[in-house]
């Protein structure tokens, strides 16, 4: 509300009048144009009067001292005429009137009451007009009487919130009884307009003027309380801006007491020094000075001065020009390689292939701009094979080999993009990616990356890391690669990505297309004895402080916990064994003082407990339905025995062992030949409509898939059908066709490694991976019958038993028509599971 009211024996201020008694006025008054305001009936207001208005003021005083007060509608106007005033006002009496010194009359003016123009006079000295009273209606009632209680209130409400009232005359408003008085009142003090204020005073109902009151005094409060806020908020800040003004300079005080006074400028000194010597590229020199201007406007207790700090460390600390000179001596690369791996000879030569090409095109940059321009554009080697075949130890073996530093980065489980290019620098806790943590930890910007377990990465909905792989590990974009956090280009053409997965499937197409896979399959036993002696066991002596004079490893013992207590493709597990061995040892040391431990076969038997895995040598397959299969898994090649069964029916086939549909549709087939050759396999056509059979594949809770058990599938059913037994020996791969042809399938080095570790002799693969024959060590070749075919023909020739009845023991289940000694009934063949 406006600061205007003031007590009524002054005249400076509008003051309550509680006479509600109306002068009697005559049928025309003299009328006092005024400015800005508008006079209310039951109110005293103060006027000055203007020279050529202070005649009609005298003219009053000598007669009725009655006046008519209109609002000029354009208070510029200096003389209104009729039409630039407004026709309702208020009838008014002249309570005294005092001259200045300066001329102008002082007036004092009491309300009477509400008038309208009838008609105006013209030719006088003054405005006069025709008026008729037109007093308020006064309604009565229950709705009266809450308005007027809702005005009091909201009086009230709007006079705690106006600051510089005096207490007194917020008494003196509350205390007016007069409803119609009270919100003249009301009306006068507010901060309205002059349209608002008339329209108010023309409202002849005294309820609908309450209503009117009471939104203006809703918005008149909402005001004052959005102004205290406003002002309470910056009263807050200047308290607080006082009060960490008057802390710095106590904890400045406090410094120089204690002699340990920060350098503010000195550590932006520090900074600049560091960045010229950081020998940056242009852009990252020009956003690192941009951000140290920052920091130098900045004050130290500022919350982003830290972060500016954190972003300019990592860029001072990257290693942007620093290369490490790569030894290229191939040699040399050759024999570090073999001192470190065992085995896998076609891995190590193309990993001296790799380095020779990377030396040559270094010798010949300097005179072919063309090489120069593609020094960069190497490849990116994947190194794809089961766990435990020392991928990730070749990756450290190239970097030694070539004289770079080493940084590996396990990419498995990562599902967030922002993993590989960074955090934008507006999240909290933003750093850069992995990719940039690793550059920074080998301090060189040439080293040799790896990127463990790439077919592990994930996405959700944060992102595909895959697919910003694809920036880094492209040959031609990995020059400009863009981290989020630093939002600069680095370079990382001269990095040597070399990438390990256990399976190829799960690399996305793009990605893998990137990348030259070279497949590391897995070791022979003979391997793995020599890995154990040259590597594993010197490691595990040094890891548990033991000398070579005080544990010795007969090779039987190496080979027995080779064969029945570890079956993988790679030596982690082996390891682990040989580090239980070496435990035990160091406990026969110290509880006997044994001076030497030898261990042989028989103390591996007593120091690993029972054994894991049976010598499948010994085992046979004496009954028809069983073929054993190969496969490749995570862990590398294994054996898959597929069993069937018959048992009266219609001829229905369900196959069951969490089987994917292209094995099931292998199974189908399989069938179906099987089926269709009954006559030149001497099969009763009979038995398909009359028995139901069931083909399974055992380890059913591990999810199985692919064609290559089609082969397999066909001699077990051959064998059902037939009566015939399986060989023993025999392991078998390929994919079947409805015409019986052997196709080709992959992973076959692994598959026969598989049946070399399990016993088998003889394996039957297609002929047209003949070729892949050559990738297996010249040991197995020696040991083992491999027999290429081209159709299912010559397998059924070879792997069926001919003319061998099967030999059933008791605890076996019978063939149809057959009784044991005891006399129990006919069943199926029996699911041996191997």
């Amino acid at each position: 509300m406006k600061n205007n009211i003031i007590d009524e024996n002054r005249d400076t201020a509008p003051v309550v009048e509680a006479d509600h008694a109306l002068t009697p006025a005559g049928d025309t008054v003299p009328i006092l144009p005024i400015r800005g305001t508008v006079a209310y009936p039951q109110m005293k207001v103060p006027f000055l009067v203007s020279l050529k208005e202070a005649p009609m003021i005298e003219e009053a005083m000598k007669t009725d001292r009655i006046v008519g007060m209109l609002t000029v509608k354009n208070k510029n106007v200096a003389e209104p005429v009729p039409g630039e005033l407004y026709e309702v006002g208020t009838i008014a009496r002249v309570v005294h009137a005092r001259k200045n010194d300066d001329g102008v009359l002082a007036v004092m003016l009491k309300g009477l009451n509400r008038f309208r123009v009838a008609a105006w006079h013209r030719g006088g000295p003054f405005l006069q007009a025709k008026i008729h009273q037109a007093p308020e209606i006064i309604e009565s009632g229950l709705e009266t009487e809450a308005l007027q209680r809702q005005l009091r209130l909201r009086v009230k409400d709007v006079l705690d919130l106006t600051p510089y009232i005096p207490e007194d005359v917020a008494e003196a408003i509350l205390g007016i009884e007069d409803p119609l008085q009270l919100a003249y009142v009301t009306a006068f003090n507010l901060d309205l307009t002059t349209e608002t204020r008339q329209k108010l005073l023309e409202i002849d109902s005294l309820n609908q003027k309450i209503r009117e009151l009471l939104d203006l005094l809703a918005h008149e409060k909402e005001v004052l309380d959005m102004g205290q806020k406003i002002q309470a908020e910056v009263r807050e800040k200047m308290d607080n801006s006082k009060r960490e003004y008057i802390l710095r300079q106590k904890l400045e005080a406090l410094k120089k007491e204690l002699g340990d006074e920060e350098d503010a400028s000195g550590e932006a000194d520090d900074y600049a020094r560091r960045i010229a010597a950081a020998e940056m590229p242009e852009d990252a020199l020009k956003e690192a000075q941009r951000e140290l201007g920052r920091l130098q406007q900045m004050s130290p207790q500022s919350a982003e001065y830290p972060m500016i700090k954190t972003y300019l460390d990592w860029m001072i600390e990257l290693p942007w020009n620093r290369i490490s000179e790569d030894i290229g001596d191939v040699s040399a690369a050759r024999r570090i390689l073999d001192e470190d791996h065992f085995g896998l000879e076609d891995v190590k030569e193309r990993l001296v292939e790799f380095i020779a090409v990377r030396r040559l095109t270094k010798e010949r940059e300097a005179n072919e701009a063309q090489v120069s321009a593609n020094i960069g554009q190497g490849v990116i080697l994947c190194l794809a094979g089961p766990p435990g075949v020392g991928k990730t130890s070749l990756g450290r073996s190239v970097a030694r080999a070539l004289g770079r530093e080493f940084t590996r980065m396990s990419l498995g489980g990562v599902r967030d993009e922002a993993e590989i290019r960074g955090h934008r620098r507006t999240y909290i806790g933003a750093m850069p990616g992995r990719i940039i943590q690793a550059i920074k930890r080998a301090g060189m910007r040439n080293p040799v990356f790896m990127l463990d377990e790439i077919d592990k990465v994930g996405q959700d909905w944060r992102g595909d890391p895959s697919s910003a792989l694809l920036e880094v590990l492209d040959p031609a974009q990995n020059s400009t690669f863009r981290d989020h956090y630093l939002d600069v280009d680095f370079d990382l053409s001269e990095v040597i990505f070399i990438a390990t997965a256990n399976r190829l499937d799960t690399i996305p197409g793009p990605l893998r297309d990137r990348m030259e896979v070279i497949e590391l399959d897995g070791y022979t036993e003979l391997e793995k004895l020599q890995i154990a002696k040259r590597h594993l066991i010197p490691r595990q002596l040094r890891a548990h402080g033991l000398r070579d004079d005080e544990v010795t490893f007969m090779d039987a013992a190496v080979f027995k916990i080779i064969q029945n207590y570890t079956r993988e493709a790679g030596v982690r597990n082996l390891e682990r064994h040989l580090a239980a061995v070496c435990r035990k040892g160091i406990v026969q040391l110290s509880e006997k003082e044994w001076p030497h431990v030898l261990v042989t076969s028989k103390t591996v038997r007593a120091y690993l407990k029972k054994e894991r895995y049976r010598d499948e040598k010994s085992e046979t397959i004496r009954v028809p339905g069983i073929a054993a299969g190969l496969a490749v898994t995570s862990v590398g090649g294994d054996i898959l025995y597929i069993e069937a069964s018959r048992m009266a029916g219609r001829g229905r086939l369900t196959v069951t062992g969490q089987l994917g549909d292209v094995m099931k549709e292998s199974a189908e087939i399989a069938y179906s030949y099987v089926r269709a050759q009954a006559p030149s396999l001497a099969i009763d056509p009979a038995a398909f409509e009359n028995y139901d059979v069931h083909l399974h594949v055992p380890a059913g809770a591990l999810p199985k898939d692919g064609p290559s058990a089609g082969v397999a599938m066909v001699m077990a059913l051959a064998s059902l059908f037939t009566r015939q037994p399986v060989r023993s020996d025999v392991g078998i791969t390929g994919e079947v066709t409805l015409r019986g042809r052997v196709l080709p399938v992959g992973g076959i080095k692994m598959k026969v490694l598989a049946a070399h570790r399990a016993g088998l002799k003889t394996v039957f693969l297609p002929e047209d991976n003949t070729l892949d024959l050559d990738d297996l060590p010249p040991e197995i070749r020696k040991s083992m019958t491999l027999i290429p075919v081209g159709r299912v023909a010559d397998v059924l020739s070879q792997a069926l038993v001919q003319g061998v009845s099967p030999d059933l023991s008791d605890d076996e289940f019978l063939l149809d028509g057959q009784t044991d000694p005891e006399g129990r009934g006919t069943g199926g063949v029996p699911l041996v599971c191997h």
